[in-house]
């Protein structure tokens, strides 16, 4: 995997959350478990719909159709985090998000945790079945 820049992939985000970590995410190797890093993702996907579109899912929902995740570096205990959300396609039903991980150590170094890719299709929520993305939160989503 190619080294990645946490400067630039800054630059490419307009929305970030920062991310706590607890200390029930450390498993025994004193770092965060890989399956927690699906919670912060996932954290940071509700709130970006939310504050970033305005996204109401009392009406339109959202779930997940993939998730792909790129483990770069673990995540410890004292590590500062925050979570990087953006959209990068808009179709009929779905959308992706990239998501990044970034934050620093101890140590005070910049680095580069985990990168996410998500493709989220919207439902009715009475249905639960796909439907056209809201023209409201096509607009935000494209703006990001």
């Amino acid at each position: 995997m190619p080294k990645v820049n946490p400067a630039e992939i800054r630059s490419a985000f307009t929305f970030s959350k920062p991310i706590q970590v607890r200390f029930s995410d450390i498993d025994g190797y004193l770092h965060v478990n890989n399956g927690i890093y699906f919670s912060y993702f996932e954290h940071a996907r509700a709130v970006f719909l939310y504050e970033a579109c305005g996204w109401n899912v009392l009406t339109v929902g959202t779930v997940v159709g993939r998730v792909e995740i790129d483990y770069l570096r673990p995540i410890h205990m004292e590590d500062q985090v925050e979570a990087l959300v953006r959209c990068t396609r808009v179709g009929n039903s779905s959308f992706d998000l990239d998501q990044y991980l970034v934050g620093k150590n101890a140590a005070g170094e910049d680095l580069v945790f985990a990168k996410c890719k998500c493709i989220l299709v919207s439902v009715d929520m009475k249905t639960m079945k796909p439907v056209p993305v809201p023209a409201e939160y096509r607009a935000k989503l494209e703006q990001s």
